[in-house]
């Protein structure tokens, strides 16, 4: 299984590394990016599936059931057999595709940051 780093999920990790900078975690990104490289890509390289389906979620906002439609409707367009799965790690949640022979790493978030991004807002 082939693994790939999407933009979007280099750009989360840059924001990870802003995010723990700004609030004295000292160490923690180095150690996020330990994880992944140690424990998180190792375990989808031997179990691509070991995530659990993403899609069977139930959408609990008028906002979120449009995101998941639209999200269907790109991951239609790669393929089949394509789906999308979300790797809980201890503090982190990881969302990936796998289509046909490769697995993209898609979006990464810690718990602690917020979902809603208030300094763009104002």
């Amino acid at each position: 299984m082939v693994i790939r780093f999407t933009a979007n999920f280099e750009t989360n990790l840059q924001s990870l590394e802003a995010f723990w900078a700004e609030s004295d975690g000292s160490g923690n990104y180095d150690r996020l990016i330990d994880e992944i490289g140690d424990m998180v890509i190792p375990n989808l390289e031997r179990f691509p599936a070991i995530g659990r389906l993403f899609m069977t979620r139930r959408a609990e906002s008028v906002e979120a059931l449009a995101a998941k439609e639209k999200l269907q409707v790109r991951l239609a367009r790669l393929g089949d057999d394509g789906d999308i799965r979300e790797y809980l790690m201890a503090d982190y949640l990881l969302l990936y595709a796998i289509v046909d022979q490769a697995l993209y790493l898609l979006s990464i978030r810690h718990h602690k940051q917020l979902s809603v991004d208030f300094a763009r807002l104002w």
